[in-house]
């Protein structure tokens, strides 16, 4: 790779993925220059090994011995420490967050925050522990490092400290999920044969502040069906979706069982998202549609703005906005006819001016 390529990093990423695109995730993992392989037995792990090696030889790339290590029971990658029995923090990671002094302004808080915001998925309810620290960076707050801040930043370092290990998960097996919501924010566990996937929480929106006990329990469901959505595909239950819609939720499933939050089937048969019939990407009907909207004799050819906001109460599709735009654009009439597009007009009568002569004060008496 040359010298000085300033987005070197993201084109040796693409380079990595594009070499081992049939093995990712399969039995690879690669981020830059670190190659992670991973198997189930010994007699697996030669044979991916020697793959692996064959594939940087054919592409003539190459790593430096010294550097590889082979055979371990457990790895470190990426700020993790991966075992035969889950994942972990480094604890190198969490010296540096046990020898962080209380922070001094908002750039240090956002700096420890970051830090200790990477393993928030070893932290239960690391959202509302650390709400106090995050007020901190809103806009318009002055910086004031009270004890209620003080007692969060020891309180996440303890935790981190006595960070639980987490199980990976094993699809075909059955998943729990535990939720919780109050007035400080959101938070739920997934979970597997009684030991713990992963945790999550946020804290709560303005207008989420509102909401009634019922509505927040909801949210909080909504909110772990969300994130973990790429473990729970085709895992959950029916009855879950049951006990979810007599709470008054529109969330449906498909025959694979994929969740769809928003979606529902009318009883004409048409796919609606929030009550709007969704269009597919169709250019022809979504120009029949704009066609409609647009340029009916009904209609006085509005603006983007205007036609979006009558559409959208109806209709939905990828894009609506920027093709309602572009189509509105494009008009004609819109072009030849609009204000902005017509030359300033002058006044309606000219005003005579007199051809008068003044008079020369040299020749009066």
């Amino acid at each position: 790779m040359l010298f000085g390529l300033t987005n070197g990093p993201a084109v040796f990423m693409d380079l990595m993925n594009r070499v081992f695109r049939p093995y990712l995730d399969q039995f690879v993992v690669v981020f830059i220059d670190d190659i992670l392989i991973y198997s189930r037995d010994e007699t697996e792990h030669v044979e991916h090994l020697r793959l692996v090696l064959q594939i940087l030889r054919d592409n003539q790339l190459y790593a430096k011995f010294s550097k590889c290590e082979f055979w371990l029971k457990e790895v470190s990658f990426l700020g993790h420490v991966i075992l035969a029995s889950g994942i972990r923090v480094d604890p190198s990671k969490i010296s540096a967050i046990l020898d962080w002094k209380p922070p001094q302004n908002v750039s240090m808080v956002r700096s420890f925050l970051g830090l200790a915001g990477y393993y928030r998925r070893f932290v239960k309810a690391f959202s509302m522990i650390a709400s106090p620290m995050t007020k901190l960076l809103q806009k318009d707050v002055n910086f004031v490092w009270s004890e209620r801040c003080q007692k969060s930043f020891d309180q996440l370092k303890t935790l981190l400290t006595e960070a639980p290990v987490l199980v990976q998960p094993e699809s075909g097996k059955e998943f729990v999920i535990f939720s919780d919501a109050s007035l400080n924010g959101l938070g739920c566990v997934l979970m597997q044969e009684g030991k713990v996937v992963v945790y999550a929480s946020r804290q709560l929106k303005q207008h989420e502040r509102n909401y009634s006990t019922h509505d927040l329990e909801l949210a909080a469901i909504v909110f772990a069906l969300k994130i973990w959505r790429h473990y729970l595909f085709g895992a959950v239950s029916r009855k879950l979706l049951f006990a979810l819609r007599s709470m008054n939720a529109i969330i449906t499933m498909t025959e694979d069982g994929a969740i769809i939050p928003g979606l529902k089937i009318d009883t004409e048969g048409c796919l609606r998202f929030k009550n709007r019939i969704c269009v597919p990407k169709n250019p022809e009907l979504i120009r029949m549609i704009c066609d409609e909207a647009h340029s009916s004799k009904l209609l006085i050819h509005p603006g983007s703005t205007k036609m979006y906001n009558d559409l959208k109460q109806f209709y939905w599709w990828h894009g609506m906005k920027h093709d309602i735009s572009d189509y509105v654009s494009k008009c004609l009439i819109c072009q030849q006819v609009k204000a902005k597009h017509q030359v300033p007009s002058g006044l309606l009568q000219p005003i005579m001016i007199p051809d008068v002569t003044p008079p020369n004060p040299a020749h009066e008496p």
